[in-house]
């Protein structure tokens, strides 16, 4: 048999393992060569000098991530060795070597004694484990006997110089000359354990070649590594022993890898299922394997079973068949060029040796012959000696049918042969038949490999199908990267339109096309521009207004349509891939609107035209659990985020102003403070509003405060005019200031959008609660189309320190918590608490789209951070209750170091550098909001240290335009007036 393998076509270099690695960038199975190659590039060979390593592929290897292999003084060569039992050894390599290390004798299937002679002392023994090293010397040694005769005859160059083929062991012939024990005549004279008795005429031939590796690799000392805690098992060609080495003995349940089980609960303890797709009730009892299988239940696989290569076309021929001990393989074999599929039947304890009796199905040969009905010449020519009459030489598979094609039936008829008086057999007989000796050069292991890789895609679109729809926090990036390396995206794309199409819930629908947006992404390979952008190109405006209006197929179908005109070039598909993302964004916005839910308003007496009411609020200071609160984490995680109230400088620096005015006009002012506007705008029809969506266009917040609350419908028929004589008599004037700089962190814009809604509201005789004016602000951002989460309103609009939390449900609803604190610690926390401006504007926009792109892809690094956030915030709560400044300076260390891992990059060189210099003199520090730059907030270890902190940052250079400002707990939250009236600024 040589190298040829009976349980995997593609050979036990390619036997697929049941293992998976979740690190792994791009997704696939993991065959016995990536394992190896892992063990040799990350265990064995770190720490090695310059020179080469060798490895054989015919055996499992575990070998644990420190092996403490000594490459002091080394030279020569040296071979790794692993542990095993003598038992094991009397059909396996060992070696025996000296207190040094050095190898003295390399012993195969040897005696007892010799055996022994090599045992360490907890009883086991050094096997030869296939694996060898030699520095540079000696592999320039073994290289210079390439050319000269008769070792050329090992290398093509020697064939095609027409010498004879001759075969030598690395083990046996090339390390064994290098033993200290080994002496020249015993060496000339051996033969290496695979040379039969018939081959004794190239003996002679043999010397000549082992002479040659004596003179040049003699001198070259061989040392062996021994690894205790590794282990080692050759793959034989014993079916019992390939079924124990790829299921886990100890195992309460399946192993299940690369797989789609729609009913796990019927697979057997310590089974495995590797890349197969299973519908329906499918079977599988304890130590049993599947492989590269596509099966429609019913099917029973009982115990002791291989079943591999078959598809749904074949597997009606297990319906109401239970399999036991029984390997059964469906092959891809190319006959005089024509490509074929075959099935082959074994039994586990047969054996594919040549020698001893042998067996076919778990019987004797006899016994078999008088079950079915075939006889010794239907497998075997008569002048077969019958020494050589074993499964291997036996004509037992049908390759070819004269009438149809073959299937498993034509050999699973054996089982029960009486059934069908004979039908089978004479059909059976009527077929072409190989052995399997015959039938391995046919293999076609090119369609081998690639019928696994359709069924590993077949089964890979059901999985991500099943993440999506399932809401799994499991990342489709290493799926995705398979699906385009591979060059096949389009079934991929085509799954998740479908997923994205009947998704119920819009969370899912978007993380649908947000995966759409990975796939054009990852199809672009990194060129084409940056991923985070602008998505309102008018090509893509028609889909985008099927999704507004909540046609999810039609938007669906539509977004689909136009991406096949992006594909050709990556900045096309980088572009497409925004616009998927801006696609997702309109459903994330259909979601939080759902906050509208929880808006209320009770009806007041309005104040007299021309009366002032006036809004002033805090800023917030996040202390733990940001991002979890921004849609769609805070209704597919569910968000907890920590915030306080706070003053800076003693003042509230954020507020606005209403009041009615006759003119049916809306006349909007900003500006710094409450008494400069430094940007005023009048809208005297329903045109002047329509950029209300446009965050940048002039007084796009306070046009949509007016959206929001009711006071003007843009889609109306009526004129602005109209509108606001019919309802108020009149218009409204509106005003916001914020003495913040932009980009502070401290969630002015959601504050300010909090505080013009109460306002205007109050003025057009409505009074809003608290935790309506929460909801109406989500409402607004989205209909602004910032977005952004609820922690800013929650922070500002509520007085004091509280929690703030959302539940991983739609409609999206925030509820609040106010923390009692222990008496004084208020006024302690004041003066331990310091706001530091960085100089340094902060741009969320780009951070808050990496943001989502992260989440939905569910980077395992991000679903855990987030999940982290979430916790922790229950944490820094506590410490607030304990009244702790460092548990609380030790929780905002932590939550800085989260938010990093949230939004790489939102810490700037700069703020690094002060932070750094600021480190020694406080408990704890982070930037507010998504970072980036704005307001660093800290908790100093002395009271009031505005002064001596900005001593410390003076000595510093490189740090710009810092400020550092007081800040203290405000206990007011928002806070409403009416004033008398005054002519308009």
């Amino acid at each position: 048999m040589g190298r040829d393998f009976p349980f995997d076509d593609c050979g036990r270099a390619f036997t697929c393992l049941p293992v998976e690695n979740p690190q792994a960038p791009v997704e696939a199975v993991v065959c016995n060569l990536d394992c190896l190659l892992d063990t040799m590039s990350h265990r064995l060979g770190p720490g090695s000098p310059p020179g080469v390593w060798v490895c054989s592929t015919d055996m499992l290897l575990s070998v644990p991530p420190n092996p403490g292999i000594s490459w002091d003084n080394f030279r020569g060569a040296k071979v790794i060795a692993l542990p095993g039992n003598p038992a094991y050894a009397r059909n396996h390599g060992v070696y025996l070597t000296d207190s040094q290390g050095f190898v003295l004798d390399i012993y195969y299937q040897g005696t007892e004694a010799e055996i022994q002679r090599c045992a360490r002392p907890d009883g086991r023994v050094p096997l030869v484990s296939g694996i060898a090293f030699f520095s540079v010397e000696t592999a320039e040694h073994l290289l210079a006997t390439h050319v000269s005769p008769p070792l050329d005859a090992c290398t093509y160059m020697g064939l095609d110089s027409g010498a004879r083929p001759v075969q030598l062991s690395l083990f046996f012939d090339i390390l064994l000359c290098m033993a200290r024990n080994v002496n020249r005549e015993d060496f000339l004279v051996g033969q290496p354990p695979q040379m039969g008795q018939g081959d004794m005429d190239i003996g002679s031939y043999l010397q000549g070649a082992r002479a040659e590796l004596w003179r040049e690799l003699r001198d070259q000392p061989l040392t062996m590594a021994y690894v205790p805690d590794g282990s080692y098992s050759y793959m034989t060609s014993s079916a019992s022993e390939f079924l124990h080495s790829l299921t886990f003995p100890g195992a309460p349940r399946a192993q299940v890898v690369h797989s789609q089980v729609e009913e796990p609960q019927l697979l057997g303890a310590k089974s495995s299922v590797v890349s197969c797709l299973l519908e329906g009730p499918v079977q599988l009892g304890p130590g049993s394997v599947l492989q590269h299988c596509h099966l429609q239940g019913p099917v029973h696989i009982g115990t002791g079973c291989l079943v591999s290569g078959l598809d749904t076309a074949q597997c009606k021929a297990l319906h109401g068949l239970e399999l036991h001990d029984l390997v059964l393989q469906g092959h891809h074999v190319r006959l005089h060029g024509a490509p074929s599929r075959v099935f082959t039947l074994v039994g586990r304890l047969d054996s594919w040796e040549r020698q001893g009796t042998g067996t076919y199905l778990n019987m004797s040969w006899s016994e078999f012959f008088q079950k079915t009905g075939v006889r010794d010449w239907d497998l075997w020519d008569p002048d077969t000696p019958p020494a050589e009459r074993c499964l291997l030489s036996a004509r037992l598979f049908p390759v070819l049918h004269p009438l149809r094609a073959l299937g498993p039936r034509d050999m699973l008829w054996m089982l029960d042969p009486q059934e069908d008086r004979g039908k089978a057999l004479r059909a059976w007989r009527a077929c072409w038949r190989l052995s399997w000796e015959q039938l391995q050069p046919c293999l076609d292991r090119a369609a081998t490999l690639a019928s696994r890789r359709d069924l590993f895609f077949r089964q890979a679109l059901h999985k991500a199908r099943r993440v999506l729809e399932a809401r799994q926090d499991l990342s489709l990036c290493p799926l995705i990267r398979a699906a385009v390396r591979e060059g096949c995206p389009g079934p991929l794309l085509a799954t998740l339109d479908q997923v994205a199409a009947g998704a119920e819930d819009p969370g899912v629908a978007a993380r649908a096309l947000a995966c759409v947006a990975d796939v054009l992404g990852c199809m672009a390979e990194g060129q084409g521009g940056l991923r985070s952008g602008p998505a309102a190109n008018p090509e893509w405006m028609q889909p985008f207004s099927y999704l507004e209006c909540g046609d999810l197929a039609a938007g669906v179908q539509a977004l689909a349509q136009e991406r096949d005109k992006w594909l050709s070039r990556p900045a096309l598909l980088v572009r497409a891939a925004r616009h998927y993302e801006g696609a997702g964004q309109i459903l994330i916005r259909q979601a939080v609107m759902s906050a509208q839910h929880f808006v209320s308003m009770e009806p007041v007496e309005p104040p007299a035209p021309g009366r002032w009411v006036v809004a002033e609020c805090p800023a917030r200071v996040d202390f733990s659990g940001g991002w979890s609160d921004t849609p769609p984490l805070a209704y597919e995680l569910g968000g907890a985020v920590l915030g306080l109230a706070v003053r800076v400088d003693g003042r509230r620096p954020i507020g606005a102003r209403a009041r009615r005015i006759p003119e049916p006009e809306l006349w909007l002012a900003v500006g710094p403070q409450q008494d400069k506007m430094t940007m005023k705008t009048v809208c005297r029809n329903l045109d002047d509003l329509q950029d209300y969506c446009q965050p940048h266009a002039p007084g796009a917040l306070l046009k949509a405060t007016f959206i929001c609350a009711g006071i003007v419908h843009v889609g109306s028929k009526l004129s602005l005019r109209e509108q606001l004589l019919h309802t108020f008599g009149g218009g409204f004037e509106l005003h916001t200031w914020s003495e913040l700089p932009h980009g502070s962190g401290l969630g002015t814009s959601s504050i300010l959008a909090g505080a013009a809604l109460a306002a205007l509201q109050r003025a057009a005789g409505r009074v809003v609660g608290t935790e309506a004016l929460i909801h109406a602000v989500l409402h607004l951002e989205q209909v602004l189309t910032t977005g952004g989460g609820w922690q800013d309103q929650v922070g500002g609009l509520v007085p004091g320190i509280k929690v703030g939390r959302s539940r991983a449900q739609l409609p999206l609803k925030v509820e609040v918590e106010e923390i009692t604190v222990p008496e004084g610690f208020l006024r302690k926390l004041n003066d331990h608490l310091l706001l530091v401006y960085t100089g340094k504007t902060r741009l969320a926009r780009n951070l808050l789209q990496d943001v989502l792109r992260s989440w939905y892809a569910r980077l395992p690094a991000v679903v855990q951070n987030a999940h982290s956030l979430v916790r922790h915030t229950e944490e820094c709560a506590k410490a607030f209750r304990q009244g702790s400044l460092p548990l609380l300076g030790q929780c905002l260390t932590t939550y800085w170091e989260q938010k990093k891992l949230m939004a790489p990059g939102c810490e700037p060189l700069a703020v690094r550098r002060m932070m750094d210099v600021l480190a020694p003199h406080v408990h704890g520090q982070s930037l507010a909001g998504a970072g980036g730059g704005g307001f660093l907030y800290l908790l100093t270890k002395e009271p009031q240290q505005k002064e001596a902190l900005e001593a410390v940052l003076a000595k510093t250079e490189g740090l710009g335009n810092y400020s550092v400002h007081l800040v203290e707990v405000d206990t007011q939250g928002l806070s409403l007036q009416l004033l008398g009236s005054e002519t308009s600024t």
